[in-house]
């Protein structure tokens, strides 16, 4: 057993289970890697190092396996009938008390659900918020640039695609803060029991913006739900509430820090800025390569039957979690993984998942930050970190970036 981490209080070590072999231990904390607050990618790539095999299993958070390769990766994701999505998080007992629809459900049950969400992130629906996204984005970068400076994550990451998002579903700006504070409480909890206080207060707000819809019915996504049906009935309380929650927490974290990593990268090195700036055609395969580089979410599956892959036996209940962030830099997929290319041939990675779960959102999320750098490449073409300036990075279910500190030339 190697130790990779060695503060063990909170991380809800398991024992070995008999159908796992010595040499397959590994004492790593998936969601709390050594070195990612520094950098949350770098410390998740230590798993290529020889010494860790494809797969292992780790004792930490109950106890799972960890698929370390691209291939691996894709392919479990898109593997419904063997690696079940009904649990996609360790410890298992973190699991929400009702199932968050679409997410929480595998085909056929997942596709009826999942039916109901599709047309409010389908291209003809993208293609109307890109405009909105736009003239978000210019009013932001246009208060932003006379100051010289910010703090990209706080003055417009956590705006421009919240923003959008919240028009989605209908809710008023003034929830953005206590929605962030929620969705950091579920992907990034602080103590193993916040997970089930931060979703019982999210339950509560669903259930209050329910009720508010069917008062005075709108548009927007929530009053969709509130009329769908499923399998010919209509969506009972508790599936309604578990959809909103999810799209809730979905919707406020995920693109938010995509955005924010891409900021940094780009203050980072002034040559692929230049790239951008000078071809701005470039920009839509610039967002398919951070992408690439930069994946943020460890999710897992839930092993369905007892069964051998790739020489690992598994047994029914195993948890498979599977970290986006090792397909994008794994030099098995990727010449020179850690190299940013924005002429590398488009990648195909697993940072919004694979299969019938692959993320709703995309299409949204790889406009929003097009329409992000077109924009502020556009008015702020130079700009760097400012001297001294902390950034912290942090693990969990998804990693993020806490804070940006950004500097420019006015004038």
């Amino acid at each position: 057993m190697t130790a990779a981490q060695t503060d063990n209080s909170t991380n809800g070590r398991a024992a070995i289970p008999a159908h796992v072999p010595a040499d397959l231990v590994f004492d790593f904390d998936i969601y709390n890697p050594p070195g990612a607050a520094e950098d949350f990618h770098l410390a998740l790539k230590q798993l290529h190092d020889p010494q860790y095999p494809d797969i292992f299993w780790s004792p930490c958070n109950g106890g799972h396996w960890v698929a370390t390769r691209g291939e691996d990766i894709h392919r479990i994701f898109a593997d419904f009938e063997h690696f079940s999505s009904t649990r996609l998080t360790v410890p298992k007992s973190n699991a929400p008390p009702v199932p968050l629809f679409p997410i929480f459900a595998d085909p056929p049950q997942h596709t009826a659900y999942r039916s109901l969400i599709n047309a409010s992130f389908a291209p003809k629906a993208v293609a109307g918020l890109e405009a909105k996204a736009r003239a978000l984005a210019v009013r932001l970068v246009e208060e932003l640039k006379p100051r010289g400076k910010c703090d990209f994550v706080v003055d417009f990451a956590q705006h421009l695609p919240i923003e959008v998002f919240m028009s989605i579903v209908d809710v008023p700006g003034s929830d953005r803060k206590q929605l962030l504070e929620w969705a950091e409480g579920m992907v990034r909890p602080k103590q193993p029991g916040d997970v089930h206080i931060t979703i019982g207060k999210i339950f509560e707000y669903a259930a209050q913006k329910i009720a508010e819809r069917r008062k005075s019915p709108g548009d927007d996504l929530i009053t969709k739900l509130t009329r769908a049906e499923v399998g010919g009935r209509p969506l009972t309380d508790p599936e309604i509430v578990g959809m909103v929650s999810l799209i809730l927490i979905g919707g406020m974290d995920t693109v938010v820090t995509a955005m924010s990593f891409a900021a940094l990268f780009l203050a980072r090195s002034p040559e692929h800025r230049r790239q951008l700036v000078e071809s701005p055609k470039l920009i839509p395969k610039a967002v398919d390569e951070l992408l690439r580089r930069f994946p943020i979410v460890n999710q897992g599956r839930c092993v369905r039957e007892d069964m051998v892959y790739k020489g690992v036996s598994m047994k029914a209940g195993d948890m498979v979690i599977l970290p986006t962030t090792l397909h994008g830099l794994d030099e098995r997929a990727f010449p020179d993984p850690l190299k940013v290319d924005f002429n590398r041939p488009t990648p195909m990675h697993s940072t919004f998942g694979n299969g019938p779960h692959r993320c709703p959102g995309s299409n949204l999320g790889r406009t929003e930050l097009k329409v992000f750098m077109e924009e502020w490449l556009q008015r702020i073409p130079d700009f760097e970190l400012q001297p001294g300036g902390k950034i912290e990075m942090r693990s969990g279910v998804n990693g993020t970036l806490y804070g940006l500190p950004l500097q420019w030339k006015v004038g």
